[in-house]
């Protein structure tokens, strides 16, 4: 028996020409018990009515309940059930609407396109339909374009198989292929599997947080936990409900599609790592400079400015001090300033981007530590040391980034005030993964910063504890899945 099942309100909707898959009744779907007991079926509910108690409810509703992966599943149902719930997610495409349809003659006022998996039948709409079936994701959605004051969407919803008309037919069943032809576990290989992990990467991003062999490494450690991990990317947006854990491996930022999935996924109720409580946390360094201090962790002194305190910063911390972006990664946004002159350049420069900006004592040292944070306890322990004749350990300011050395170390060859310290750092933030950044001065240890998504690459911060790094983090992920279950 296929593990694709179509769910129909009547059979006689599946004509005799269309493709050869898997059709039920949605009344047989929801009242033969054999449907109960089956496990590993992709459901797609075609059904015409999905409003609350209708037979396209209860399809999806039981679904889910019998561990089914379905589309649309219950939360896009009630997404799309009410305008109000919706209409956060419209602000953008009503733009790239508008810019559409702003020079459609007067008379037009009203435009409606059916969404196909992602696809419609206008080019031009190409854009819009993937947005909306990545937010929104059901098998067919009909959306309703208004002339107001501007073009706007007035209104999404799912409809059914029978909305179809004859020439929509070709492409609603090619997109469907094309859908059904994603990746998908067999039985025999998932036999043992009882969660599945998505791991959200970027295959052309130059500064991962983990090279391929890692990423292969987690997959690897995944599975002898009884967790089946397939890498996403951005596009795969739409298919996250599919999954029950996320696992961040690109860099983050709120202002980024990775804060989007870390959203919208614990929305979905998954086991997310990333979280989206640590990637706000984390990745603005004025938000961290405010929070470390509360917790009176000792950083370099800092100052966060806006544009008419450049003289307070001056006097507090003197030359050369340094200035950050709060929402650079990798040492990007981040200069060192020697005198006046060159203060105020580079100042006027970030304050084009930002209101406030973050001016810290500059701090020398050889190397910096990056502790390894996993759920409150020591994972992994590092020195980055700076690169040769630069001040930070990834140097960007010739083009091509060159980095420093490094070295990984045994938890006993650490200091203890650097563990401590990043323990109080890494918990004031949550009990996620991170990666805490630490100066060491004599007997003074200095947080710099603590990373959401630290790096984990082959044969640098698993160079001491090998495969057993891999292995912890999908142990916890698997114990907040359990977790979760109880």
């Amino acid at each position: 028996m296929s593990e694709h099942l179509i769910l129909v309100d009547n059979i006689a909707q599946w004509k005799k020409n269309f493709p050869d898959y898997h059709v039920v009744e949605v009344r047989d779907y929801l009242v033969d018990p054999t449907w109960s007991t089956r496990r590993d079926l992709r459901v797609l509910n075609l059904c015409r009515d999905t409003d609350y108690h209708s037979p396209g409810y209860y399809a999806s509703l039981l679904a889910e309940a019998r561990g089914h992966k379905v589309i649309p599943s219950v939360r896009t149902l009630q997404d799309l059930s009410r305008k109000a719930l919706y209409s956060t997610e419209l602000g953008d495409l009503d733009k790239h609407v508008d810019k559409l349809f702003r020079d459609s003659p007067t008379e037009i006022t009203r435009f409606e396109v059916l969404v196909c998996f992602g696809r419609c039948e206008a080019h031009e709409l190409r854009h819009l339909a993937r947005a909306v079936f990545e937010a929104f994701r059901a098998p067919l959605i009909k959306v309703e374009l208004r002339r107001g004051r501007v073009w706007h969407i007035s209104g999404i919803r799912s409809v059914g198989l029978k909305t179809l008309r004859r020439s929509q037919e070709d492409l609603f069943f090619e997109a469907m292929a094309g859908y059904l032809r994603r990746p998908w576990r067999n039985v025999r290989g998932r036999r043992n599997m009882r969660y599945d992990l998505a791991i959200l990467y970027d295959p052309v991003e130059k500064l991962a947080p983990s090279d391929r062999r890692a990423l292969a490494q987690f997959i690897r450690a995944a599975r002898t936990e009884g967790i089946d991990a397939e890498l996403v990317t951005a596009r795969d947006f739409g298919r996250i409900a599919e999954f029950d854990a996320l696992f961040i491996r690109e860099t983050t930022n709120v202002n980024h599609y990775t804060y989007r999935f870390a959203r919208r996924a614990a929305s979905e109720g998954l086991v997310v790592i990333d979280d989206p409580d640590s990637i706000l946390r984390c990745t603005n360094k004025i938000y961290l400079a405010e929070l470390l201090n509360r917790h009176k962790i000792a950083t370099p002194a800092s100052v966060i400015l806006s544009r008419d305190e450049l003289d307070r910063a001056e006097e507090q911390l003197g030359y050369p001090m340094v200035l950050k972006m709060p929402d650079g990664a990798f040492s990007t946004g981040v200069f060192k300033v020697k005198d006046r002159a060159e203060f105020e350049d580079r100042a006027a420069q970030l304050f084009h981007d930002s209101e406030l900006i973050l001016a810290q004592a500059y701090t020398p040292t050889e190397f910096d530590w990056r502790i390894g944070v996993l759920n409150g306890e020591l994972l992994y322990a590092c020195r980055y040391y700076m690169a040769r004749g630069h001040w930070q350990i990834a140097d960007h300011s010739k083009g091509k980034v060159r980095e420093g050395a490094f070295d990984t170390l045994a938890p006993e060859d650490v200091p203890k005030a650097v563990i401590q310290t990043a323990l109080k750092a890494s918990n004031a933030i949550g009990n996620g993964l991170y990666g805490v950044d630490l100066k060491q001065v004599g007997r003074k240890v200095l947080v710099i910063e603590v990373n959401d998504n630290p790096n984990i690459d082959s044969g640098v911060e698993d160079k001491v504890i090998g495969v057993e790094l891999y292995q912890r983090i999908m142990r916890e992920f698997l114990r907040r899945l359990e977790a979760r279950g109880r």
